[in-house]
C-alpha cells in the first residue's frame, strides 16, 4: 500500500523553502507543512502567494500552515494571531492553520481546562467560517499539556456543532504518549510520523528531541497506530515529522525519508493483506 505522504518543514528545517519543497517533489509526497517556528523567515520572506504557487508549481498541496501556540489562552492577542495566521494561509492558498494547546503545566485542571477550549474553539470558529478555512488541532501526550485527550476535544467540537471547521492532528508521538485510545479517524484532518528507537528512555520520559525517522525499533508502533486509522477509514495525508538534531544534521537527508516512507508503507500492506 502507498501512503499519502507529506512532508513538515520541521524534518529538515534546515532548507530554504523552495530547496524544502523540492525535496517534497522528489519523494513523490502530496503536500508539506510549512511552520512559523523554525530558525528560518516564513516562506523565506516570499509574499505568501507567490510561495503558495511555488508548491503548486510542484504538484505539492500546501496542506497547512503552523502555527499560534497557546491557542486555548485566548485573549486580544491570540485573537490577532490567528487571524493573521488565517489571513496568510488563505493569500498562500494553505488548506488549514495549525492550533497547538498550553503545554507548560499551566491550566491543566479539568474544569479550567474544558472551559479554556471551548472558549477558543468558539471564538475562532466564525474567523474559519469566513475564510473558508479548516484549523487541525493537536492534542500533545506531555503530562504538562493543558489537551492530551483526543476525546475531549473531539466531545468540545462536537458540542460546538463544528466539525466542518474543526479537525484533529493525529500525532503517534503524542498519542503513544497520551497512552493511547480512541482514535477517531473520520474526524482526523492529518497524520504525524515519527519515530523513537532509543530503549534507555522511558515512554513518561520522551521528549520532541527523541522524534527521528520511522524504522524497525520504533517504539511508539507507528505502523499499528497507521493500520487501524486505515481500517476505520482514513485517507489522508500521512506527514513526517521529526524533530531530533540528528535528523536535522543528515547529510542526505532524501534517502532516509525516502526509507522511512517505504518502511512504513511495505509494513502497513502487510497488515492490511
Amino acid at each position: 500500500m502507498q501512503l499519502r505522504t507529506a512532508l513538515n518543514h520541521m524534518t529538515v528545517p534546515g532548507l530554504e523553502y523552495p530547496a524544502f519543497l523540492d525535496l517534497a517533489a522528489r519523494l513523490g509526497c502530496v503536500g508539506v507543512e510549512v511552520r512559523n517556528d523554525i530558525s528560518r523567515p516564513l516562506f523565506e520572506g516570499e509574499p505568501a502567494e507567490a510561495a503558495g504557487q511555488m508548491a503548486r508549481d510542484r504538484g505539492l498541496r500546501l496542506l497547512g500552515l503552523s502555527q499560534v501556540q497557546p491557542f486555548n489562552d485566548w485573549s486580544a492577542e491570540r485573537d490577532r494571531e490567528v487571524a493573521a495566521l488565517i489571513a496568510t494561509a488563505g493569500a498562500a492558498g494553505a488548506e488549514t492553520i495549525s492550533l497547538i494547546p498550553r503545554n507548560d503545566g499551566t491550566g491543566t485542571g479539568n474544569g479550567e481546562r474544558h472551559a479554556n477550549l471551548r472558549i477558543a474553539l468558539k471564538a475562532i470558529r466564525p474567523m474559519l467560517e469566513d475564510a473558508g478555512l479548516v484549523a487541525l488541532v493537536e492534542p500533545l501526550g506531555f503530562t504538562r499539556s493543558s489537551l492530551r485527550s483526543k476525546q475531549e476535544l473531539v466531545e468540545t467540537i462536537e458540542a460546538l456543532d463544528a466539525g466542518a471547521q474543526f479537525k484533529l492532528v493525529h500525532d503517534t508521538f503524542h498519542h503513544s504518549l497520551a497512552g493511547g485510545g480512541p482514535l477517531f479517524a473520520p474526524m482526523t484532518g492529518i497524520v504525524h510520523v515519527s519515530g523513537v528507537s532509543t530503549p534507555e528512555i522511558a515512554l513518561t520520559r520522551m521528549e520532541d528531541a527523541q522524534r527521528g525517522l520511522v524504522d524497525a525499533d520504533d517504539r511508539l508502533g507507528n505502523v499499528d497506530q497507521l493500520a487501524a486509522l486505515i481500517a476505520q477509514g482514513y485517507d489522508g495525508p500521512v506527514s513526517m515529522e521529526c524533530f531530533a538534531p540528528a535528523v536535522h544534521a543528515l547529510a542526505d537527508p532524501e534517502s532516509a525519508i525516502r526509507r522511512a516512507f517505504d518502511f512504513m508503507s511495505s509494513q502497513v500492506a502487510e497488515r492490511a493483506a
